[in-house]
This record gives structure tokens, sequence and C-alpha cells, in this order.
């Protein structure tokens, strides 16, 4: 009992006591928090599109390819980058995501689905002049089972 009266004494004593009206001293400045800037890539060049071709066949990434998606082929970028790609002749722009390599041709710095390239406004034309720019890299780099040929026997 004598604690809980002393306890109570003392939180007393702390609730009733005035404010401190001590300062920082000048020479303690609270730091300045500068977020990075994340330089995003961008690049310009000739896009072409493939479809009904390739409609089903593996990705790189994995996944089938879909001539109705929002996807697109890069030789570099990472696969699951979202890129949004302008079609520098009208303005259109989409957002796409990075799930195949390619284009196999040089000159070329992006291939699209089908349906993205419709939607850019190029399908009639085959190709175009684009501008391509990272929009969000992928948390974690999506990992491709590899289906197996031939299992090594073990002696």
């Amino acid at each position: 009992m004598r604690k809980l009266v002393m306890g109570c004494a003392v939180a007393g004593l702390i609730a009733l006591s005035p404010k401190s009206e001590a300062r920082l001293p000048a020479s303690i400045t609270t730091p300045q928090l500068v977020a990075p800037r994340i330089k995003k890539k961008c690049q310009v060049g000739v896009a072409s599109w493939y479809g009904q071709e390739c409609e089903g066949n593996p990705t790189a990434s994995g996944e089938l390819f879909d001539m109705y998606g929002f996807t697109a082929a890069h030789r570099t970028l990472p696969l699951g980058t979202t890129i949004r790609v302008t079609n520098l002749k009208n303005s259109r722009s989409i957002l796409l995501r990075v799930n195949d390599r390619g284009p196999g041709i040089d000159g070329r710095v992006v291939d699209v689905s089908w349906e993205a390239a419709k939607r850019l406004g190029f399908v009639g034309s085959g190709l175009t002049q684009v501008e391509v720019q990272v929009v969000k890299y992928p948390k974690k780099q999506p990992v491709r089972q590899v289906a197996r040929l031939h299992s090594p026997r073990l002696n």
C-alpha cells in the first residue's frame, strides 16, 4: 500500500510541475530529409508489334503470350518492369508490362502486343516512332521455371 501511495504522490507532483521553458540549443538543427530522385530510363526509337503468330507461345517470363494483353518485349529492362510507351506521331500513350525479350530486329527498341499497337494507333503501319519510359521497376525479379528435358540419373 505504501508503494501505491508513493507512486501516486510522484505522479501528482509530475503532473502539477510547471512546463519547462528550456529550448534546443541554436547549434542543433533538424536534418533535412530529401528523398533521392530516381532516374527514369527513357528511350526513343522504333516500335513494332507482334500478335497472332505468337499467340499462346511462352514468353521469356514463362507466361503465355496474349496478343490482347498489355505487354511488351524489351532487350534489357528487367522482366516485370512497367513502361509507358508513347507514339510520337499521335501522342497516344499506354502502360505496358515487360514480359518478353526482343525485338529481334536491329534498330527497334520495343515490340508491343497487338492490342497495345491498336491503342497506340499503328497496327496498320506496323512500325512507329515511340518514346519508352520506365514507370516502375519490379520489386523482385520474377523466377522463371524452366522445364528440364532430361533429368540426370543418379548412379
